[in-house]
């Protein structure tokens, strides 16, 4: 971690953690993710004197621990919590940094169910159609703001994810991309930090893929 960097000033907004979709009333399409990532920037950020606002998913359990005062945390669950949540701080404060590292449903119901589908039917056929990109949104609502994107694929090589990152990179707009290669056997955090200019470094661990974002916003001219 970048013990000697202050972020003293900046008003950093986070995403982080799961997305759930509703199937019926009380059932859900969600993800594995947690939004262990994204809570270790925002705590990171605290640290360097940030004030940070983090809208965090409902998967990690938060409720032992104590942050700093820097450190809003406002909790969501549901897809379109987020999206609202994120309008809304965009639309009342002005945000120096937006990073988006919420692992957002891809997906929804065409026609979510209302009330409770009965456990003894014989098949269930779910019709889905894609959700809206987020991120795009973000960028609309905060054309200034240094916007950090991720990134995730599963079975391609490091080669072919630099070049889907920086595709989806410059589609967004964004200034910086965190991506990675999803991998059960990985025992810890690995990722590449891709700047808008190419240029790119490999990263392991949370706490050193956070130090590595935070210095990219405190070097921003």
């Amino acid at each position: 971690m970048n013990d000697d960097i202050s972020l003293k000033g900046k008003r950093i907004l986070i995403t982080a953690g799961s997305t759930w979709i509703p199937i019926d009333t009380v059932r859900v399409i969600t993800n594995i993710f947690k939004g262990k990532i994204g809570l270790t920037i925002a705590e990171s950020a605290a640290k360097m004197e940030a004030r940070v606002t983090l809208l965090l998913g409902p998967s990690l359990d938060i409720s032992n621990s104590k942050f700093s005062e820097n450190l809003q945390i406002v909790r969501f669950k549901y897809f379109d919590d987020l999206d609202s949540l994120i309008t809304k701080n965009l639309t009342e404060q002005e945000f120096d940094t937006v990073i988006h590292s919420a692992a957002v449903s891809d997906f929804r119901l065409a026609k979510p169910y209302d009330g409770k589908i009965k456990s003894n039917v014989e098949k269930l056929i779910l019709e889905l159609v894609p959700t809206k990109k987020i991120i795009d949104g973000i960028r609309k609502l905060a054309p200034k703001a240094f916007l950090v994107k991720f990134k995730l694929e599963v079975g391609i090589t490091p080669e072919k994810l630099m070049k889907v990152a920086m595709d989806s990179l410059m589609q967004s707009k964004a200034d910086l991309i965190v991506a990675n290669i999803y991998d059960p056997k990985f025992t810890d955090h690995e990722a590449y930090i891709i700047d808008v200019d190419g240029g790119s470094r490999k990263v392991t661990g949370r706490e050193a893929i956070a130090g590595e974002i935070l210095k990219s916003i405190h070097d921003r001219k």
